[in-house]
């Protein structure tokens, strides 16, 4: 059995195609979570130190996983320590992957250790060893939920795969932000248990499954928009093509910064949320408020924002704006998001009023966890007006990959989550003219494709 395994900033996927069904490159997307083809890149565990616990129980190979402990030396200490303080039986679940993850942080956000698309950082500069350490444990903790998760609905042993990656992990310094990023991938897929696995780049994949359709050979321009990456690729693709092994010469360029849904998620946030928070107010002296106070609240790619953003001392920083404020009682929402840990709550209301903007003209976000009977109603209007700065971002790595490729597509191939939006397809077609612009599967085509991949190399 052949898989391919898209793991997503903001989704996980995994698909397959049997022995002796290679021809017909008929990929199954098997079920990740309950009922749904599509895992939530979110991970929960009741303490922190239970992660490495999970990721060392199930480390097949013994010397592996010798080889493991020893280089996380306190590691078993620390979650025999956390079993004891919070009572928990050696039978009992300690970690989850996917839309439980959010629904047990959401009941109780200040308890246990929750995070949100880990994939974002993993290309993160001035990360100590230990950071990085952890941030491995993480990502391969959730390639075995989900290997182990695929394998049960496949009813086989999934050993060969290839993996996706996006064109560039972070943004200032690439090329050491993906050494890193892809250190801690190979690690994971081993430690996960893939005996052979090779990488590819996002957009290609994306681009691998459109060709299987296509009827004429084309240059296509495929634009990748993620939940933590924009990538895009220019490919001679079709009939004349997609049988060769060796496609070099068809790669015409490829490029990629770390800029996708999450940013629009955040960047709607703060524009059409955060001023129910205070921002944008004045304080009583008639100055404006400090604007980081609210764009730190809803950070939620930064690991170092959250942690300062949940420290003890912003608490006090955001009590004195209470107090400073002409009208403290917005401000005093933004202190309850704090003390009660949620920020993740609410960005993920941002991300889902963005994808209900995708069909309708207007979304009333509901923001009952914050105050009983508060709610703001946004429109694509406001979206527009709130993510031109991702999305001007997204318009310049268009531009890049034409200028690497010194051509015009025939074609533009528009997939990733984030792709659903017409905001962003307008962006695209007022930029590329009457180059016509055609949408894939939004969320699987870049897991089937990987898919298709893998049935070619490992025939």
């Amino acid at each position: 059995m052949f898989a391919g395994f898209d793991y997503g900033t903001s989704n996980c996927a995994l698909g397959v195609i049997r022995r002796g069904e290679e021809a017909s490159s008929e990929v199954k997307l098997l079920g990740l979570d309950r009922d749904s083809v599509l895992l939530p890149s979110n991970l929960y565990a009741l303490d922190r130190s239970l992660v490495c616990e999970y990721v060392a129980g199930r480390i097949t190979d013994p010397d592996a996983r010798e080889s493991y402990l020893a280089s996380r030396p306190n590691a078993a200490g620390q979650a025999q320590r956390a079993r004891r303080e919070l009572s928990i039986g050696s039978d009992e679940q300690v970690l989850c992957v996917g839309r439980q993850a959010v629904d047990l942080h959401i009941e109780a956000p200040d308890e246990g250790f929750y995070i949100k698309s880990p994939k974002s950082f993993l290309g993160s500069g001035g990360l100590s060893r230990p950071q990085l350490d952890f941030i491995e444990d993480v990502v391969t903790a959730m390639m075995i939920w989900a290997k182990s998760q695929a394998e049960a609905s496949a009813e086989a042993e999934l050993s060969q795969a290839v993996i996706g990656r996006p064109v560039n992990y972070q943004g200032a310094d690439s090329d050491a932000a993906n050494r890193q990023a892809m250190e801690i991938m190979t690690s994971a897929a081993q430690r996960a248990g893939f005996k052979d696995f090779e990488f590819m780049y996002e957009p290609l994949a994306a681009g691998v499954n459109f060709e299987s359709r296509m009827q004429q050979d084309q240059v296509l321009l495929v634009v990748d928009i993620g939940g933590g990456t924009t990538d895009c690729s220019m490919v001679r693709m079709g009939p004349s093509h997609r049988n060769n092994d060796n496609r070099s010469d068809d790669f015409l360029a490829h490029c990629g910064q770390r800029t996708g849904g999450n940013d629009l998620d955040i960047y709607l946030t703060y524009k059409g949320l955060m001023p129910l928070f205070g921002l944008g107010t004045d304080k009583k002296s008639g100055l404006t408020m400090p604007t980081q106070p609210f764009w730190s609240a809803i950070e939620i790619n930064n690991v170092r924002t959250q942690a300062e953003f949940s420290a003890w001392q912003t608490r006090d920083d955001i009590a004195q704006l209470c107090c400073d404020a002409k009208r403290p009682e917005l401000l005093n929402r933004l202190l309850l998001l704090q003390e009660g840990r949620k920020s993740y709550q609410l960005v993920r209301s941002g991300e889902q009023a963005k994808i209900e903007l995708s069909d309708a003209d207007a979304h009333e976000v509901n923001l009952d966890y914050i105050e009983k009977g508060l709610s703001q109603p946004l429109d694509r209007a406001m979206l527009s007006e709130a993510i031109q700065n991702p999305l001007n971002r997204i318009i310049d790595i268009v531009r890049e990959a034409l200028k690497l490729a010194q051509c015009r597509p025939d074609l533009v191939y528009l997939t990733g989550g984030s792709g659903k939006s017409p905001v962003i397809r307008a962006a695209l077609e007022q930029e590329l003219g009457e180059i016509p612009v055609v949408d894939g599967d939004f969320f699987g085509s870049v897991a089937a494709g990987l898919t298709q991949w893998a049935a070619k190399i490992y025939r």
